[in-house]
C-alpha cells in the first residue's frame, strides 16, 4: 500500500530509508516548538496555545506535501515570518495579534487562488538564481540577529543602536543567560560538524539543562520582575484547553479601530513578505536537496506551493504564525528520504508532540538562541553559490544588497524589494535588458508602488 500510494520503487527508496528520513527531518526542526511560543510569545500570545497550535499546524501542513506533492518537505511556522508578526505587525506597527492571524488567514486564501493558477510558479522561475540564492542568505543572517537579541548577547546602544552586552555587569541574570547562549551555540555547532542526528534540538536541551544547574546552584538567580524567570520544568499534563485562547481568534478582529487602509496595509504586507520567504525558503530546500533542475526550476511545485498555501490558513485559524516549508527538510533528504512518506512520518510525530507542551513552553529564549544562530548558518551557507566576479556584476550586486538589508532593515520584505528592484535597474542601465525575465520588471514596479504608497 504505501509503495503503491508513495510509489517507493519509482524513486529507488524503502519505507525504512523514508521512516528514518523523516525522524531525522522532525529531530533537525522540532527546535521550532520550543522557539515559536517564545517569539509569538512576545506578541502577547499564549505559549502554549501557540504551541500545539504550531503541531497542529505543521501536521496538516506536512500531511498534505505527503500526499499532494509526495515530496519529503516538511512544514511549520517558518523563521522569520514569525518574528515578521511579532516584532513588526504587532509590536513594531501596534496592531494586535488576532489582527494579524486574521491577515495570514487573508493572505493564506489569496495564495491557495494563486497557487491553483501559474501565478506563484511563474515568479518562483523568474527570480534570478543569484537572487534565489541571496534571499536564502538574507534570511539566515535575519534569523540569527534575531538569535544574537533572544540570547541577551546582541542589546540597545543609545551611540550605535546595537552592541555586545556587557557580561559582568548583571551577571547573575542577563550576563550568565548571555554566556550559557554562547556555551550552548558552540556545543550546538560542534555537535552538527559530527553529523550527530537532532543536534539542533540537543543543542537547545544541553543549553537548557546548563540553566538550570546555574540556578540549583545560584549562579542563576530568578528576577521574574524583569523577565528572568525558574528554568525549572513542569511535568504537568498539556493543558489543551489552551488551545481556545488562540484558535478561531483571527475572526475576533475590530476593524473600527484597525481602520480598513491599515488592514490592507497589513495583507500586503504579509503578502509580499509570505511569497517571498515561502518561494526563498523552497528554494532554499530544494537547492540543498539538489531537486532544481538546471533552469533552476523544481518540478511539481505546483501541488507543494498549494500544501503551502493551505497550511498558512489552517495555521492561522489554530493560532499560529504562517506555516511554511523548513530549510531543515534537506537533513532528511540527505538521509535519504525522496517521497512523501518521509513528510507523513514528520507529520506524525509533529502530532504527538502536543503531548509533551508543558516541557517545550518551559525552554527559555536564550537556550533557544543557539538553534536560531546555527539554522542562520546553514541558511548563509548558499552565499558559495553566488558568483562575486566582475563580468556578473549586475547580478552579484543586487544579491549582496538584498542579502544586507534583511538583517540591518529588520525586514525580510525589504531585502527582497531592494533585491529585485536593483537588480532590474542594473541590468537595464548597464544594456543588459535582455537577461532580465519580464515579470521581473513587473515585481520591480509593485515594489516600487509598495514604498510609494505603503
Amino acid at each position: 500500500m504505501l509503495n503503491r500510494l508513495f510509489k517507493l520503487k519509482e524513486n529507488n527508496t524503502n519505507v525504512k530509508t523514508e521512516v528514518t528520513a523523516g525522524i531525522t527531518t522532525f529531530m533537525t526542526m522540532a527546535y521550532i516548538l520550543a522557539v515559536n511560543p517564545s517569539i509569538l510569545g512576545d506578541a502577547g500570545m499564549n505559549p502554549t496555545a501557540v504551541l500545539l497550535a504550531t503541531c497542529l499546524a505543521s501536521f496538516i501542513g506536512t500531511a498534505c506535501m505527503a500526499f499532494m506533492a509526495n515530496m519529503p518537505f516538511a512544514l511549520s511556522a517558518g523563521m522569520g515570518l514569525n518574528a515578521f508578526l511579532a516584532y513588526t505587525v504587532v509590536i513594531g506597527f501596534g496592531y494586535s495579534w488576532q489582527t494579524a492571524l486574521f491577515a495570514v488567514f487573508i493572505e493564506g486564501i489569496i495564495f491557495i487562488v494563486l497557487s491553483l493558477t501559474n501565478v506563484r510558479e511563474a515568479i518562483f522561475n523568474a527570480i534570478p538564481l543569484s537572487l534565489k540564492h541571496a534571499v536564502s542568505v538574507g534570511i539566515g543572517l535575519f534569523i540569527a540577529f534575531i538569535g544574537l537579541q533572544n540570547a541577551g548577547l546582541a542589546v540597545d546602544n543609545s551611540s550605535t543602536l546595537v552592541s555586545i552586552v556587557s557580561f559582568r555587569e548583571n551577571f547573575t541574570t542577563s550576563g550568565i543567560c548571555a554566556l550559557l547562549a554562547v556555551i550552548g551555540t558552540f556545543l550546538t555547532a560542534i555537535l552538527y560538524i559530527k553529523n550527530f542526528k537532532g543536534s539542533i534540538l540537543i543543542g537547545i536541551l544541553a543549553t537548557w539543562i546548563l540553566g538550570i544547574l546555574c540556578q540549583l546552584t545560584g549562579i542563576y538567580t530568578v528576577d521574574a520582575e524583569n523577565g528572568y524567570y525558574s528554568l525549572l520544568p513542569t511535568f504537568a499534563i498539556t493543558d489543551f484547553s489552551s488551545l481556545g485562547d488562540t484558535f478561531g481568534q483571527c475572526f475576533k478582529i475590530d476593524f473600527g479601530s484597525v481602520g480598513i487602509f491599515n488592514f490592507i496595509v497589513i495583507i500586503f504586507s504579509f503578502l509580499f513578505v509570505d511569497l517571498f520567504d515561502t518561494l526563498g525558503t523552497l528554494i532554499g530546500v530544494a537547492t540543498k536537496a539538489d531537486m532544481l533542475d538546471k533552469e533552476g526550476r523544481l518540478p511539481k511545485i505546483r501541488p507543494a506551493l498549494l500544501a503551502d498555501a493551505i497550511a498558512t490558513s489552517s495555521g492561522a485559524v489554530l493560532g499560529t504564525s504562517t506555516t511554511t516549508t523548513f530549510v531543515e527538510s534537506s537533513a532528511g533528504v540527505a538521509a535519504g528520504g525522496k517521497t512523501g512518506l518521509t513528510a507523513l512520518t514528520t507529520a506524525i510525530l509533529f502530532l504527538l508532540s502536543m503531548f509533551f507542551a508543558p516541557i517545550f513552553t518551559a525552554i527559555p529564549s536564550f537556550a533557544t538562541a543557539p538553534a536560531l544562530l546555527v539554522v542562520g548558518f546553514l541558511m548563509f551557507s548558499n552565499i558559495a553559490e553566488l558568483k562575486l566576479t566582475e563580468d556578473n556584476y549586475t547580478s552579484a550586486i543586487p544579491a549582496y544588497l538584498c542579502i544586507i538589508a534583511m538583517p540591518l532593515f529588520y525586514s525580510i520584505s525589504e531585502g527582497i524589494s531592494i533585491g529585485v528592484i536593483s537588480y532590474v535597474l542594473f541590468n537595464l542601465v548597464c544594456g543588459k535588458a535582455k537577461k532580465v525575465n519580464p515579470v521581473m520588471y513587473v515585481l520591480a514596479v509593485l515594489f516600487i508602488l509598495k514604498y510609494i504608497f505603503l
